[in-house]
């Protein structure tokens, strides 16, 4: 049968005209509380923060929640979706110092090397950023409390991969595939096993906020709503984030932290006399630039060392980018560009 044939269309009873009207009387009362209407923006309906009161000091703030046109920007609920994420990215972390306490055969450039070849394999199956970032999140939350064998590290990273495809894609790679691309190291009972331990292991608890959830929000209050949407600033501040995948000691930064920096550094490298940071980054971040110091300064150590890095794979990935034709990447190799020394001298303009 084909699955055109499975989707037969139901049979509509007929409505009569009273049920009509009481069917568009409740239609006007739910949009009505959705707030999906033409009405003017509300002072109600704008993100206010508990921890900032910046709405109150006529501090002039982008609201990015006004467009209730677009389902996918889930106007109503941004806020409280965000707010969510930003408490439970600290409940879904992994350990950071697992490799030091739990973990005995293998180190952090063997997880380096394992996130790499995972760029890779995302790269060929043309999964999106989202399934390698929950899969890197993955792998860490189970090497935070189970010793591996550094011969089983492939067969851990390739499972959390499945996992995370499974939860991210439409049309997620098959067990068999992920057997093929490690060169059939692995049979297809053992890539289930493992998918199995991790699963139970985790809890079944596969959502989990990432950097990459955070750079979406970030990125549009870093391009404003008056301002022409950059594609330069969005696909430098990917870079800047998927290098931090492969650095064992980014996981002493949160989520959303990673996300704010990157966005500082990108900004700051295609603008280098031009302050990155505003009152609605400050605002939809929640983070001050003297919050982002350390972050941003292991970022930029990442940047200026990544075309002399033995693992290539994001570098070449974005140098295949549409943008990167215009050569972002680049401005790294520029010598005229560091950071600032007094961090203190950074405020929000």
């Amino acid at each position: 049968m084909s699955t055109c044939d499975s989707f037969k269309s139901p049979e509509v009873e007929y409505i009569d005209s009273n049920e009509i009207i009481a069917i568009d009387s409740i239609n006007k009362k739910t949009l009505s509380n959705l707030y999906i209407s033409d009405h003017l923006e509300t002072a109600e309906n704008v993100c206010i923060r508990d921890t900032r009161n910046d709405m109150e000091t006529n501090v002039k703030i982008v609201n990015l929640d006004d467009n209730y046109q677009d389902p996918q920007l889930c106007a109503t609920i941004a806020c409280d979706i965000y707010k969510h994420l930003r408490a439970s990215e600290m409940k879904k972390r992994p350990s950071t110092d697992y490799m030091e306490i739990i973990q005995k055969d293998i180190n952090a450039s063997m997880r380096a090397i394992l996130v790499d070849w995972l760029v890779e394999v995302s790269e060929e199956y043309r999964l999106v950023p989202d399934t390698l970032y929950l899969t890197v999140n993955y792998i860490d939350r189970y090497l935070s409390g189970n010793l591996m064998n550094r011969q089983r590290l492939q067969l851990l990273g390739i499972a959390c991969m499945m996992i995370a495809a499974k939860y991210e894609e439409i049309c997620a790679p098959q067990v068999e595939e992920f057997c093929y691309i490690t060169d059939n190291t692995y049979f297809r009972d053992e890539v289930l096993d493992m998918e199995s331990t991790v699963l139970n292991y985790l809890k079944f608890e596969m959502t989990a906020p990432t950097a990459k959830c955070f750079l979406r929000r970030f990125v549009r209050a870093a391009q404003g709503i008056n301002e022409a949407p950059s594609m330069q600033l969005e696909c430098l501040a990917n870079y800047i984030a998927e290098l931090s995948l492969l650095e064992y000691t980014m996981l002493c930064y949160a989520p959303s932290l990673v996300a704010a920096s990157a966005i500082f550094l990108a900004k700051y490298i295609l603008l280098p006399s031009k302050r990155p940071w505003n009152s609605t980054l400050q605002h939809y971040t929640l983070y001050e630039p003297v919050d982002l110091c350390h972050c941003v300064k292991d970022l930029y150590r990442l940047c200026c060392g990544s075309h002399n890095s033995t693992l290539p794979a994001i570098r070449e990935k974005y140098s295949q980018h549409k943008v990167s034709k215009i050569h972002i990447l680049c401005l790294f190799l520029s010598h005229s560009i560091s950071l600032p020394e007094e961090w203190s001298d950074v405020h929000a303009s």
